[in-house]
C-alpha cells in the first residue's frame, strides 16, 4: 500500500511531475482506444492541478467531458458514475501491469471525482499474478508438506503427497520442475527453498479432525514471498491415495489452466481435414460467442452447414449442441423443442473425439441443466478441463451450471477468473463473473464487472441487465431502471428485460405499469416461447402467491436455467422463504451457498 499525501507534500515541482505521470499514463496501452477515459482523467488532474477539484462534480464532468446538454441530469443518466468506476478499473490494472514502477500514484476515490496524488512506499511488495509469475520464469519447486496432525504422524502422507504433486506437474509442458531434497526443504521457511530459481514455489500442510483429514496447498511468488493462490481438500485417511491424488489434480488444473497445455494436447488428432467444414465451424462458434437471439440462431445454422460437409466432425457436433443449449437457457426456445437434439448431439460429440474438451464440455452442460445431475456433470467438466485447460468454456460453464447449483460461490468466483483469463475479450464471462459477486453479495465487486462487461460490449443487453440487479441490490432504483430500459431498447422483445422491469415498477408501487408489461409478456408468450420463471417472479413481487406458485411448478417442469442460482441469486430471498414456495424451491435440489462465505458488508 501507499502513502497518501497532499499534493503539497509531494515536494517542489510536484504539478510538472503530476503532468508527466499523466503522460505516462495515457502513453501507456493500458488507456489506448478507450478515448472517453482518456479525457476523463486528463481533465479531473488538469483541473486539480489548476485547484479547481473542488469544483469537479457529476455534473460538471457529464457536461465538459461526456458532452452532456445544460439539461443534464445525473439523477436519470448515470454516465459520469459507470465511467468513474471504469476509470478506478483502469487505473487499478495501469498500476498492476504497465505501471509497476511508477513512483507516483493517480488514483480516483469512490463517492468523488477529484484525484488524489501519492508517491508510492520504497520497497513495497508488489503481487503478481500466477501467470505473470511463471511466465517470467516457467519453474516450480514442490515443498515437504507440513505435519500439522494432532498426532504428528503423518509425515509419511506428506511425503507421498509431495511426490505425486511432483509427478502431476512434470506432465506439464513449458514448465521445468526443480529437483529439492524434501527432508531439507521441510527445514527452511516457506518460500525460502529455492526462491533464488524458483518462479512459484508449491507449499502447504495437513491437519487432521478424527479420522478426516484436510490438505490446504499454496502457491508463493518466488520472488517476493507473496500468496499466489490456495485452496483446500478434505478426504479421508483411510482413502490415503485418493485424497493425495485429487490435491495433485488441483494443483496440476490450475497451473496447466493459467499457463501450459498438458503434453497430451498435441497428440491429439485434427477434428476433422475437411477445411470447408472447418470454417462453417469457426464461423458458428464466434456467433455463438455474440450471445444474442439472431447470433445463436446463426451458430445453429453454420453448424448445421459444417455437419453436411462433414457428418463426422465432432466439434460441430459440440457446437450444434451449444447452440441448441443456449437457446433454451435464453428464453428463445421451449425445452421440447431443444432437449433432445442437446443430448443427442453432445454424446454423437463424445462419440466421434472422445479426446475432444469441447465434446466433454457440451456433454457436461447437458447433464446439468437438463437432468439435473450435477455429480455427473462435474466429473464430465473435470475430465474436459483436464484435456485441454485453455478451453475457457470448460471452467466458465462449470462455474455456473455446478458449482453455483453446488453453493460453492468462491469456487466458482475463482473458476471464472480463469476462464476469463484464458478468454479475456469474452463478454459473456465478464457478464457471468459479475453474476457471481452478485450471488457473493459482494455488489461493488459485481458493479466493476459489469462495466468490465459494458465496455467489451456497449451493445450487449444482458450486461445492463446484470448492472441493473446490482443497483437494485444497492438501492439506487433510478439507476437500475435505467439500466434497464437500456436493455429492453437493445433487445425489444427479450422476455428477461421486460420482466424485469416489469419487476420495477411492481417494487417501487408502480403495479399499473407492472401489470401492463405483465399483459405483454402474456402476449408475447403467444408467439414465442417465455420461461415460466418470468411469470413467477413477476406474480410473486405483484403479492400474487398462487399464481406464483403454479408458475414456479411449471419453471420446475421445464427445468428453466434460472433455478440453478434460485439459492444464491439475492433478489429472491424473500421467495426462498416464503412458506409456501420454499418445499417447491427445495424440489430443484440445488444449495445454498454457506453464510460464512457471503460479503459481509452490506449496508451502505
Amino acid at each position: 500500500m501507499s502513502k497518501k499525501h497532499s499534493a503539497t507534500m509531494l515536494g517542489q515541482g510536484w504539478e510538472q511531475a503530476v503532468r508527466q505521470q499523466l503522460d505516462r499514463i495515457l502513453g501507456g496501452a493500458t488507456f489506448q482506444q478507450v478515448d472517453r477515459l482518456r479525457r476523463f482523467l486528463s481533465f479531473v488532474v488538469l483541473e486539480s492541478i489548476a485547484g479547481r477539484q473542488d469544483e469537479l462534480k457529476e455534473y460538471v464532468v457529464g457536461i465538459q467531458v461526456f458532452g452532456k446538454e445544460a439539461s443534464f441530469d445525473p439523477r436519470s443518466d448515470p454516465v459520469v458514475r459507470v465511467q468513474a468506476r471504469r476509470l478506478r478499473a483502469r487505473l487499478l490494472r495501469y498500476y498492476a501491469e504497465e505501471g509497476q514502477g511508477d513512483e507516483l500514484l493517480v488514483e480516483l476515490p469512490k463517492g468523488g471525482y477529484a484525484p488524489l496524488f501519492s508517491r508510492r512506499e520504497a520497497g513495497a511488495a508488489r503481487r503478481h499474478s500466477l501467470s505473470t509469475t511463471i511466465v517470467n520464469r516457467n519453474t516450480a519447486c514442490v515443498l515437504a508438506f507440513a505435519d500439522h496432525s494432532a498426532t504428528g504422524d503423518l509425515a509419511y502422507f506428506c511425503r507421498g503427497l509431495r511426490e505425486e504433486i511432483i509427478h502431476r506437474i512434470s506432465a506439464l509442458t513449458n514448465l521445468r520442475v526443480l529437483a529439492w531434497d524434501g527432508a531439507e526443504s521441510e527445514k527452511q521457511p516457506a518460500g525460502r527453498t529455492g526462491a533464488n530459481e524458483a518462479a512459484v514455489i508449491i507449499s502447504g500442510s495437513v491437519r487432521t479432525s478424527g479420522d478426516r483429514v484436510r490438505v490446504t496447498t499454496q502457491f508463493l511468488d518466488g520472488t517476493t514471498g507473496c500468496y499466489l493462490w490456495s485452496t483446500s481438500v478434505d478426504g479421508l485417511i483411510a482413502e490415503m491415495f485418493d485424497t493425495q491424488e485429487r490435491v495433485a489434480a488441483a494443483v496440476t488444473e490450475k497451473l496447466g489452466s493459467e499457463l501450459v497445455e498438458l503434453s497430451s494436447i498435441g497428440k491429439r488428432r485434427p477434428g476433422t481435414v475437411n477445411l470447408a467444414a472447418h470454417n462453417l465451424y469457426l464461423q458458428g462458434r464466434y456467433h455463438l460467442g455474440q450471445r444474442t437471439e439472431d447470433g445463436l440462431r446463426k451458430a445453429v445454422e453454420f453448424f448445421e452447414r459444417s455437419l453436411a460437409e462433414d457428418a463426422q466432425y465432432g466439434l460441430a457436433h459440440s457446437g450444434l449442441s451449444d447452440a441448441y443449449s443456449l437457446l433454451a437457457h435464453y428464453g428463445v426456445l421451449g425445452p421440447a423443442d431443444v432437449w433432445t437434439k442437446v443430448a443427442a448431439t453432445a454424446a454423437s460429440a463424445v462419440m466421434l473425439d472422445p479426446a475432444s474438451a469441447e465434446a466433454h464440455t457440451s456433454l457436461a452442460h447437458a447433464k446439468a441443466t437438463q437432468d439435473w445431475d450435477w455429480q455427473g456433470a462435474e466429473q464430465a467438466f473435470r475430465r474436459a478441463i483436464a484435456l485441454d485447460p485453455r478451453y475457457a468454456t470448460a471452467p466458465h460453464w462449470y462455474s455456473t451450471t455446478v458449482l453455483v447449483p453446488g453453493g460453492r460461490i468462491d469456487e466458482a468466483v475463482s473458476r471464472l477468473h480463469v476462464a476469463q483469463s484464458l478468454d479475456p475479450v469474452s463478454v459473456i464471462i465478464a457478464r457471468d463473473l459479475a453474476l457471481m459477486y452478485f450471488y457473493k453479495r459482494d455488489f461493488d465487486s459485481a458493479l466493476d464487472r459489469c462495466d468490465n462487461a459494458i465496455e467489451l460490449n456497449p451493445h450487449f443487453s444482458p450486461a445492463y441487465l446484470t448492472l441493473a440487479f446490482v443497483q437494485e441490490q444497492r438501492k439506487e432504483l433510478d439507476e437500475s431502471e435505467a439500466a434497464l430500459e437500456r436493455a429492453v431498447r437493445l433487445a425489444p422483445q427479450s422476455p428477461k428485460s421486460i420482466g424485469a422491469l416489469a419487476r420495477i415498477h411492481a417494487i417501487t408501487d408502480r403495479r399499473r405499469q407492472a401489470f401492463k408489461m405483465l399483459h405483454e409478456l402474456e402476449g408475447l408468450s403467444k408467439d414465442r416461447y417465455v420461461t415460466p420463471f418470468e411469470f413467477a417472479s413477476l406474480h410473486f413481487f405483484l403479492g400474487q402467491i398462487d399464481e406464483c406458485y403454479e408458475w414456479l411448478s411449471k419453471a420446475v417442469a421445464d427445468r428453466s436455467f434460472e433455478l440453478l442460482s434460485i439459492k444464491a441469486d439475492p433478489r429472491f430471498d424473500a421467495l426462498r422463504a416464503h412458506p409456501k414456495l420454499a418445499p417447491l424451491v427445495d424440489k430443484v435440489g440445488v444449495q445454498a451457498p454457506p453464510a460464512d462465505t457471503l460479503f459481509r458488508v452490506r449496508s451502505r
